[in-house]
């Protein structure tokens, strides 16, 4: 045996250029945070971002050459250079939210933010993930450091009981996952996930079992991108999370989380999809149904927006249960809109809570167009995105989900699908109600004015969110491009 032919090329480096960058600079920061003095670590959000650029390039440069890495363990393709790029934008505009939110909080430290270089670092190992031990490690990655940045605020109840929420249920889902994963090593006798689909196609296989560890894998997958039934920590989890972390619990690790049950089902288990399919209609339209019919009970923002996020994920089901090409497209210029809109939505939140987060109710929004008209109009922006109102991201996200939901023959999932998108209206258009139509309350008064990096954060998410809307045609060639068929 020649172990030469075992070591990694330079273009197998390259390929992984971006998860090397994030996680040097990862690891930088955290060095720097043991050494330097708490009056010189205020760039530490600048570095965060340089490194997230970086990353960036890398995941650009990578895609030039593209090809699978690691002994076909990584496949390095546009899709996943598309959710590479996805989860490094949500890190930057997360790090622009961030800064103001930490330092009024007292923990500005380097730490954070080497856990967000982390997890992201997970996140693109999910999206090029080819083997089903490395989407486990790539997702193990990304959750560990979620898990430390939901409970980061130490001092703050709410933040622990998150964490150890997150934790254990996270715990018990990965469980499942993993043993979904045996369970196909013994049937197929591989992890790679060609030669997954390879064996299913040619019915080497027993087709009951391979379906039983679907739905393990599905299991754990569903965890991560909060459907129903297994959505019972969002809630609790968003809330107690400062506000800029459940905006990145939101939207990364559920946009990985969705790249990695795309390439699962749509190539590894695309042999059996008359088998699985059934579970993920019926999941996706309870995960609609669950998400918006609790959120219009809700009187906490944060939950409120939770519970719309659990929605959001049947959305995104909805595409999956297409299994097409266009549905792979439609899910994946769907949560671009969506990352945009939520991180938008959080980061207006976290400005107007204040210090200790004590203004977090629907009501207490009273009064803010007319206080602060700017943040007001940028709020309503993301909220008619989430509605699905034209002229936004979320529009199109919606238009193109259930047009291929129906080219799928998809009827009766696309008519709930519609009529779930309208009772949502409700709950989105009451909080607009408040902050344009009710007198401003005690929350409103001696509001501060924003800073420049949340200034940056809320302005560029609207800016994208209406681009996605009035131009959405050059993310959604890309997506289609780069979409699994």
């Amino acid at each position: 045996m020649n172990i030469a032919n075992f070591l990694p090329s330079s273009a197998e480096y390259v390929r992984i250029l971006p998860e090397i960058i994030l996680t040097l600079v990862a690891v930088l920061i955290m060095f720097l945070e043991a050494v330097l003095k708490d009056n010189q670590k205020g760039f530490f959000p600048g570095l965060s971002i340089v490194g997230l650029v970086g990353a960036g390039a890398g995941a650009l440069i990578a895609w030039g050459d593209p090809g699978p890495a690691f002994q076909n363990m990584l496949t390095i393709d546009g899709f996943a250079t598309f959710f590479r790029l996805l989860v490094i934008g949500v890190g930057i505009l997360v790090i622009f939210s961030s800064a103001d939110y930490l330092r009024r909080e007292g923990s500005p430290g380097g730490e954070y933010y080497a856990l967000i270089l982390f997890s992201i670092a997970g996140q693109s190992i999910m999206a090029s993930a080819n083997e089903l031990i490395m989407i486990f490690i790539g997702l193990e990655i990304s959750s560990i450091a979620s898990y430390i940045l939901a409970g980061y605020l130490r001092t703050d109840s709410r933040n622990n009981e998150s964490a150890l929420k997150y934790f254990l249920l996270g715990s018990f889902a990965t469980a499942f996952l993993l043993y979904g994963v045996a369970w196909i090593y013994g049937i197929t006798g591989s992890t790679n996930l060609s030669l997954i689909h390879q064996s299913l196609a040619s019915a080497s296989g027993s087709t009951a079992l391979a379906t039983a560890a679907a739905a393990l894998l599905f299991v754990g997958f569903a965890f991560k991108i909060s459907a129903v039934p297994f959505q019972t920590w969002a809630p609790d989890v968003y809330q107690g999370a400062p506000a800029p972390v459940t905006a990145f619990l939101t939207v990364g690790p559920k946009a990985a989380a969705f790249a990695i049950l795309l390439r699962v089902f749509l190539t590894a288990f695309a042999p059996i999809t008359a088998a699985w399919m059934p579970l993920v209609w019926g999941v996706a339209l309870a995960t609609m149904t669950v998400g918006n019919f609790a959120a219009i009970l809700q009187s906490n923002v944060k939950r409120l927006l939770a519970y719309s996020s659990i929605a959001h994920a049947g959305y995104v089901l909805v595409a999956v249960t297409a299994h097409s090409g266009d549905g792979s497209a439609a899910a994946m210029f769907y949560l671009a809109a969506y990352a945009l809109t939520n991180i938008g939505a959080f980061s207006v939140v976290a400005y107007f809570s204040r210090k200790g987060e004590q203004f977090v109710a629907v009501d207490d929004f009273a009064g803010l167009a007319q206080r602060q008209p700017g943040m007001a109009a940028m709020l309503t922006i993301f909220l008619l995105s989430l509605i699905g109102v034209p002229l936004t991201g979320g529009f199109f996200g919606k238009f193109y989900i259930f047009k291929a939901a129906l080219d799928a023959h998809l009827v009766w999932l696309t008519v709930l699908g519609l009529l779930n998108s309208a009772a949502a209206a409700y709950y989105y258009l009451r909080l607009l109600v408040v902050m344009y139509f009710k007198e401003p309350g005690e929350a409103a008064e001696n509001l501060p004015n924003p800073g420049a990096a949340l200034r940056v954060a809320v302005y560029a998410s609207a800016v994208g969110t209406l681009l996605l809307g009035i131009f959405p045609g050059w993310v959604l060639d890309f997506a289609s491009k780069a979409a699994l068929r």
